[in-house]
């Protein structure tokens, strides 16, 4: 929006330079984009300056003239001079005849007569003062209402009444297929989405919008009807991008226009017509349905201190907040009770005013300070831990799935999963695929698998988190001291459940290669799972082929296992691996600890020697692993297997190994002679413990 240095100097006395004004409006949040220096003066004396201003979306108080002259005067300390409201002496005026179909869409119209006007080019200042602007001079009626729009931002419409049919208004959707054609000689194909001004036979304005071309003011026309006001701000948004058309009234409308001030607007606009263009008012009527709404919040200075960081006296609070055009009075103390003017219609909470305070006192005077923070040992909750489980999964590519807790027990016999706890039964189940309670999460997990893998997904990776059932008798009635039956009672535990199947695509530089998930991937995942959870001394066993136990210390927690050809065919999965996992979480939770410390970058450089050796397939990486950090302690900062071969060169029931072995110490830089024997002396304790053969 465009703003000229004279014209705010009709509201506000401005003892700065307009460079000074724009850095100041620019640091209260009225972004001044651009300042030119205008080549011939709008005003008759003295050079003039137009800031171009950017204006948020939920200032619309800002798109006028007043509106950044009352922001000055609250910035600068200066007084607004806001010019006496013309009176218009109403009684003795015919009434218009007026219509309003939906109250919603037009909550406020008012029509005035004018008869005897004389449309003639404007006066020189008037075109000046629009030109700086951006505005074409029309004629002197037109003019007026535009300028009247910039100064109050209330937008006006004029229309030659004499071409009005029966000189009647009526404000109403659109019929369907209803024309018009606009100012700019543009046909428009209406619909009864869009609101129209009418008269007794057809649309002749787009409301809000446009005006229509049959009865635009020209210099023949005699008598206009003077039209203000307020317009759904939702109705002219859809209106306008849906016939994409832009107008200066639009775009305040379509903002929420002030509505106590579209009135005095009329008034204000009647005053110049009945000077620059001779007419007199003839007949008025206006139609309101709604009354602005006088609200008003409690401020507290208190809350005012902890959300700035900054004390302001109660006087300095109401010289910013008066100033905006606020009705501030005290109301104790330390509270001020705030009346909300008309045109401040996105003030809604303190928050609100707290925002107005801090950009008229300064952002640049609030003093930079780092927040207080007060340390406290935080205990996330189980709900909280499944929460973080669900996202590290995501964050490993799997996807979560959600299935129904009641099944049938064919799905239980044909998934193969056997535990001890027997299904809960349900005694009225609704349909034969809801009679039992499900004691794991793997059927369900296999049966969406098999569903996805039939509709042509090459790779499914999937998991849940949910509650398992179980029947167990019931520990606290003893069998010896009671003649009834033994009761059973359903155990309820959370449970995680996860299923791979097929082959996840990934690009080398040799092109695409497709990795068939094993069990192997399902046991990574899990370590990292279980890593990022912080959980220490977890193992993997394996007490049969295609099984994997996952111990924490030495209690079983859950199970890998990979699906055999019977249950595959049950389920018709063909020629594909399927992989489940699932982990009983009541058991694991003890056992996480997400405290995290920090460890600094090392300043040294590592040292890394690999040991690469055969030895038997019964011998336990883990155990080696174990071995080799007990015995490099402390210099020995990271082992890990970087390679595993079985082959013609390894015996029959044994493997190739090798183990990369980091050594670093955090205060010096490490020697040979430090690092030789130590890692001589953990070839020799392998050899010693395990018989391996070094290579």
């Amino acid at each position: 929006m465009k703003v000229a240095y004279s014209w705010l100097k009709d509201f506000v006395d401005i003892k700065i330079s307009p460079k000074e004004l724009a850095d100041k409006l620019t640091m209260a949040g009225l972004e001044v984009v651009s300042l030119e220096e205008l080549g011939k003066p709008a005003c008759p004396v003295g050079r003039d300056f137009v800031f171009e201003i950017e204006i948020t979306s939920n200032r619309p108080d800002w798109l006028s003239i007043l509106g950044v002259a009352r922001e000055i005067s609250a910035i600068t300390g200066s007084r607004l001079k806001l010019a006496k409201s013309p009176t218009v002496k109403l009684k003795g005026l015919k009434p218009v005849e007026i219509s309003v179909a939906e109250s919603t869409d037009c909550p406020f119209y008012s029509a005035m007569i004018i008869r005897g006007v004389k449309v003639a080019p404007s006066p020189e200042w008037l075109k000046k003062r629009l030109e700086a602007l951006g505005c074409r001079s029309v004629n002197n009626i037109v003019d007026i209402t535009n300028y009247v729009l910039f100064e109050s931002g209330q937008p006006l419409h004029a229309f030659d009444l004499d071409k009005l049919s029966q000189q009647a208004i009526h404000v109403r959707r659109a019929r369907p297929n209803e024309s018009i054609t606009i100012i700019d000689g543009q046909q428009k194909i209406l619909d009864n989405e869009i609101l129209v001004i009418a008269d007794k036979n057809r649309a002749v304005a787009i409301a809000g919008v446009m005006g229509g071309k049959d009865t635009e003011v020209t210099e023949a026309t005699c008598n206009i009807l003077l039209e203000s006001a307020v317009f759904n701000p939702i109705v002219v948004r859809r209106v306008r991008q849906k016939l994409g058309l832009q107008s200066e009234s639009a775009y305040r409308f379509e903002r929420g226009v002030d509505l106590e001030n579209a009135q005095s607007a009329t008034f204000s606009a009647l005053k110049l017509i009945s000077v620059l263009a001779f007419g007199k008012p003839y007949a008025y009527k206006s139609l309101r349905s709604i009354r602005p709404a006088k609200s008003a919040i409690n401020l507290e200075m208190d809350y005012i201190s902890r959300v700035l960081g900054v004390s302001l006296s109660v006087l300095k609070v109401k010289q910013i907040l008066s100033g905006l055009g606020f009705t501030v009075k005290a109301r104790g103390k330390n509270i001020l009770t705030v009346k909300i003017p008309g045109f401040r219609q996105d003030i809604k909470t303190q928050i609100d005013l707290v925002e107005e305070v801090a950009r008229i006192y300064g952002y640049e005077k609030i003093p930079l300070s780092l927040p207080a923070v007060k340390p406290h040992k935080s205990i996330p909750s189980n709900r909280e831990v499944v929460s973080g489980i669900k996202i590290i999964l995501q964050g490993l590519g799997l996807q979560e799935a959600i299935t129904y807790s009641l099944v049938d027990r064919l799905l239980l016999a044909k998934s193969g999963i056997k535990k001890d706890a027997q299904p809960v039964e349900i005694l009225n189940p609704l349909s034969k695929e809801q009679e039992v309670l499900r004691f794991s999460l793997l059927p369900s997990l296999i049966r969406t698998l098999a569903y996805n893998l039939n509709q042509q997904q090459e790779y499914v990776n999937i998991f849940e988190v949910a509650n398992v059932f179980s029947v167990k008798p019931d520990s606290a009635q003893h069998p010896t001291l009671s003649d009834e039956p033994m009761r059973a009672s359903v155990q309820e535990e959370l449970s995680l459940g996860i299923a791979l199947c097929g082959a996840r695509p990934f690009f080398i530089k040799q092109g695409l290669v497709k990795d068939e998930v094993t069990i192997l991937h399902l046991k990574g995942i899990l370590e990292s799972l279980l890593n990022k959870l912080g959980v220490k001394s977890y193992d993997f066993s394996s007490p049969g082929e295609n099984q994997v136990r996952i111990i924490i210390d030495q209690q079983e927690v859950g199970f890998i296992a990979s699906l055999n050809e019977q249950i595959l065919n049950s389920f018709d999965i063909k020629n594909k691996q399927v992989i489940l996992g699932e982990i009983n979480l009541a058991k694991l939770f003890p056992h996480i600890n997400l405290a995290k410390k920090f460890t600094a970058i090392p300043k040294y450089p590592a040292i890394t020697r690999d040991i690469s050796f055969v030895v038997k397939e019964e011998v336990s990486i883990r155990e080696l692993l174990t071995v080799i950090e007990g015995k490099g302690a402390p210099l020995l900062s990271l082992a890990k297997v970087v390679d595993y071969y079985q082959g013609k060169q390894i015996p029959s029931g044994s493997r190739g190994l090798t183990i990369s072995c980091t050594y670093r110490a955090s205060e010096r830089t490490l020697t040979e002679e430090e690092i030789v024997p130590l890692h001589n002396a953990i070839c020799a304790l392998l050899e010693e413990r395990f018989g391996i053969k070094l290579r």
